[in-house]
């Protein structure tokens, strides 16, 4: 127990001085889409590990949340797109409950964004890709072993001859964002936080207090 209490107050102590950047309402680009693009390629030029990396968040009918790590494909003026297994629990949240956060954590940046939105299914013409794990993995359902995705993963490859077409349970998820907020470390935790919010067609930039 004393263990514990000794962890755990090493814990209240972790704190990181951010001092890299900062940001202001004169700095960001008025179009969010457009601040996004330049903050992924500063993030992939400073070689972030998967800067492409998001968490997703959803809810059930009933409002109960999960989250989990997946990649974003493709980004456009429409929104934020990533490619998923419809009969996962994810997808099957997203298409009950059709709304999500995702969130972005450069660390070596000291940068967040957070993004909510709607979400819809692209049409099949977008979904249409060679995925053999689509095919080979149930996902979120119970298998004996990893063996099973090799086995599966094999038989679909020669099946298909190299061209497997793409699963029907397999597509792309489009969120159409409603409120994109940057987040940068400052010192103090006096952290700069540009909110932008979608209002009868236009983008509202606001900043929010740390």
């Amino acid at each position: 127990m004393c263990r514990y209490t000794e962890i755990m107050s090493k814990l209240s102590d972790l704190r990181k001085t951010y001092s890299r950047d900062s940001l202001s309402e004169s700095d960001v680009n008025p179009n969010p889409i457009d601040q996004f693009r330049h903050w992924f390629d500063q993030a992939s030029q400073a070689e972030c590990p998967e800067p492409n990396a998001m968490t997703v968040a959803s809810a059930s009918k009933e409002g109960i949340p999960s989250a989990r790590v997946v990649l974003l494909k493709e980004v456009d003026e429409r929104g934020f797109i990533f490619f998923t297994n419809y009969q996962s629990h994810k997808g099957r949240e997203l298409i009950a409950n059709p709304h999500a956060a995702l969130l972005f954590h450069w660390h070596e940046l000291e940068r967040q964004v957070r993004i909510e939105g709607s979400v819809e299914q692209l049409p099949a013409v977008e979904s249409d890709e060679s995925r053999i794990g689509a095919w080979a993995s149930p996902q979120s359902e119970v298998i004996p072993g990893r063996t099973t995705l090799v086995k599966n993963a094999a038989e679909f490859f020669f099946l298909f001859l190299f061209i497997p077409p793409r699963s029907t349970h397999w597509g792309g998820f489009l969120v159409k964002p409603k409120r994109i907020e940057f987040w940068q470390g400052r010192p103090s935790r006096l952290h700069d936080r540009i909110l932008f919010s979608l209002e009868s067609g236009k983008w509202k930039i606001e900043r929010l207090a740390p």
